[in-house]
């Protein structure tokens, strides 16, 4: 009765279906999908291992060059399939092209290329190779310009990925060659790899690498040892040896590599030996100095555009090295550089003024001078500054030198600090004790200007004068004075030589009350009667009391001319007249002395030093001198014997000199008496004729003109 009437009555109950049966029709569902799959994958592997996957070769091309920006061509045969869960990769004649700015159209070719990749590793971690064999590769590795990318990257981003291996189980290598190209480093390297043949990961031997290439414009060449080659297939660790020769040097390399090609941030045992430094870092147009024989070691690590070498140690020559260096690689190459020396030889720092230290060893000063394009029995070398690589890299030097080895001049302590920038070098300041006096000094050479405006300043501190004298053979004993003084002169030239022939300022050196020996003040003053006097009495090294003394030179033009010489002593006044030339390195100088008490036999005759800077000579024998002897003996012929006394006698009439001028440096126009009066016995800081009308010795006949000639 309350069914309605229009559903029937036998009408099947339609509820929910059980969840066991919907359970297993979704499993079926599954099932038949995931049996779908392994038919599908099976049906492919199949295809493929039938057919080789030869059909694959364009799509192949075309993927691989997709992903990475490249052009992919396979020439000869193709295979490429699962052998059986292994990718096999096979192909003959293979291409992978470089990028447009490479100088090389490929990256990679191969006259065969078999491999067995290992699938999971293409996806997840390190790439792994169970065989390679690799037969006539050819392998070209570059940067670009900017040393933003590089060959090997395969990215259309900014930036270098550093170089990695797979691990290679098993692998047989015949014919390969590597090309390495970095234009900022202008460095190119072809490298041949020996023949590498493997099982299970072991080479069993060392893995050797030769080649040659080219560094800027120095060619090398290269041999290399790969002493762990298992660790290397497998990714490990890789110990390397390898040795360079370039310009006569020999650079020795060895260290362990995380990875074959990656020496980034990796401590390197570097050493280097060659006949002269200069030609190892020419090789990267960096100028020093030349030296002799020379073997260096330090530890390299490289970060970036850095190549660090610490804990420096060798010789150079007699002379002792330590410290760091640093080259950085950017836009402009830069040294800094902190060096230490116990000892120098003071030859070695012959290379400083431009000489070659072997030179001047075997054949001296001189010989080295003309080997810089000096003319004969020159001193001061010709040799031009390296203006143009000056110009292109920077340096900073800091160097201390505990002692210089020197015959004559005893120096120690020695403090240099190096600045060059862009083409102006600045040795400010450069600081040594000698004689137990300080020099400090500061010189430019500013390449920029042209010809190159060069400034020396020299300054010394009051320094003993006996020790200074007592190196040239000169007596201590007895000798007190002091001397201080200072070089200033500013010139134009690429070479010390033309810098100083065209310089114009002032040298000045002042003595100090204090004492000589007068074995070597009467000497000079040619005082016979006195020198005889004290050596009868046998006080020849009794101390002779020097009230003060200046010698000044007035330099223009590159010559120097007195101004003044002067020495006041307790009975004596010494002047000087004529001067000296860096043009030609010429010599004309005279000394007079004059007693301020009465002298028998005082020659009274100036002294002359002639001759060159190489070569100086001394002449005692002058033209007063020579006239007063005849003066003598007409006296002693037309008189008698005592009359011919009186042409050597010394009524000792000398000016006393007010000492104030004299110690202040002051030029001989400012220089006077004690009693105030303006000298007339220092002439005008000129080598023209004295006040009084008289020709001085740098006045001779045919003198002047060879004393002022250029060469």
């Amino acid at each position: 009765m309350d069914a309605s009437p229009t559903q029937p009555i036998d009408a099947p109950f339609s509820g929910p279906e059980p969840v066991d049966t919907q359970k297993r029709r979704k499993w079926r569902i599954l099932r038949n999908i995931l049996l779908g799959i392994v038919a599908v994958l099976v049906a492919i592997w199949l295809v493929l291992y039938i057919t080789k996957g030869r059909f694959l070769k364009h799509p192949f091309e075309r993927v691989v060059g997709s992903l990475t920006h490249r052009t992919l061509k396979v020439r000869g045969d193709f295979q490429l399939y699962f052998a059986p869960f292994r990718i096999k990769l096979n192909a003959e004649n293979f291409t992978l092209s470089n990028p447009d700015w490479a100088s090389r159209p490929n990256l990679f070719r191969a006259d065969k290329l078999d491999t067995r990749i290992a699938p999971l590793s293409l996806i997840f971690g390190k790439r792994r190779l169970y065989w390679l064999d690799l037969v006539n590769g050819d392998v070209d590795l570059e940067w670009n310009k900017a040393h933003s990318a590089n060959t090997w990257t395969f990215s259309e981003k900014k930036g270098g990925k550093p170089l990695e291996f797979p691990r290679i189980d098993v692998a047989t290598v015949t014919g390969t060659s590597v090309r390495y190209l970095d234009p900022r480093m202008r460095i190119v390297a072809d490298l041949n790899i020996a023949d590498i043949r493997s099982v299970d990961a072991t080479i069993g031997r060392a893995v050797g690498v030769t080649g040659r290439g080219r560094l800027r414009e120095t060619p090398f060449t290269l041999t290399a040892q790969l002493l762990s080659p298992d660790a290397t297939a497998n990714r490990g660790q890789n110990k390397l040896v390898a040795r360079a020769r370039a310009a006569g040097n020999v650079i020795d390399v060895a260290g362990t590599l995380p990875s074959i090609a990656d020496v980034e941030n990796v401590p390197l045992a570097v050493t280097a030996r060659g006949a002269n430094l200069s030609t190892l870092l020419g090789i990267i147009d960096v100028a020093i100095p030349n030296t002799r024989k020379y073997k260096l070691r330090a530890q390299l690590i490289k970060q970036g555009d850095e190549y660090a070498f610490t804990r420096l140690r060798g010789v150079a020559g007699r002379t002792d090295l330590a410290g760091k260096l640093t080259i950085t690689n950017g836009e402009r190459i830069h040294l800094d550089s902190v060096l230490t020396t116990k000892s120098l030889d003071i030859i070695d720092a012959a290379p400083f003024i431009g000489f070659n230290p072997d030179i001047v060893e075997t054949r001296g000063a001189v010989a080295a001078a003309a080997a810089t394009g000096a003319a004969p029995q020159r001193l001061l070398p010709d040799g031009n500054l390296p203006v143009a690589t000056m110009q292109i890299f920077d340096a900073d030097l800091k160097w201390t030198i505990g002692m210089v080895k020197s015959r004559n001049l005893p120096i120690a302590n020695v403090d240099l600090t190096l600045d060059l920038e862009r083409g102006r070098l600045a040795l400010s300041p450069l600081t040594f004790s000698m004689a137990r006096g300080n020099v400090a000094s500061d010189v430019i050479f500013n390449t920029r200007a042209r010809p190159s405006a060069v400034s020396y300043d020299i300054r010394l501190a009051p320094t003993p004068l006996g020790r200074l004298l007592k190196g040239y053979g000169l007596t201590e004993a007895g000798t007190t004075g002091t001397v201080k003084g200072r070089i200033k002169l500013d010139g134009r030239g690429d070479s010390i030589h033309d810098s100083l022939a065209s310089s114009r300022g002032r040298i000045a050196f002042v003595l100090p009350s204090g004492a000589l020996s007068v074995r070597n003040v009467q000497l000079a003053e040619l005082d016979i009667g006195t020198f005889a006097q004290r050596m009868f009495q046998g006080k020849l090294d009794e101390p002779v009391q020097i009230n003060c003394g200046l010698i000044g030179f007035t330099v223009r033009g590159g010559v120097a001319a007195a101004d003044p010489i002067l020495i006041d002593t307790r009975k004596n006044v010494i002047v000087g007249r004529g001067g000296f030339s860096f043009r030609n390195e010429a010599v004309d100088l005279a000394f007079r002395a004059d007693s301020k008490k009465f002298s028998l036999f005082a020659g009274q005759s100036p002294v002359g030093v002639e001759g060159m800077f190489a070569a100086p000579k001394l002449n005692v024998i002058s033209k007063d001198l020579l006239a007063r002897v005849g003066s003598g003996l007409g006296l002693a012929l037309v008189a008698t014997p005592v009359a011919g006394i009186l042409a050597f006698v010394d009524v000792g009439d000398a000016k006393s000199t007010a000492c104030g001028p004299v110690l202040s440096g002051a030029t001989a126009a400012a220089q006077r008496t004690t009693k105030g009066q303006p000298r007339d016995d220092v002439g005008r800081g000129t080598t023209a004729k004295a006040e009084d009308g008289k020709t001085n010795s740098a006045e001779k006949k045919g003198q002047r003109k060879k004393f002022l000639g250029i060469f």
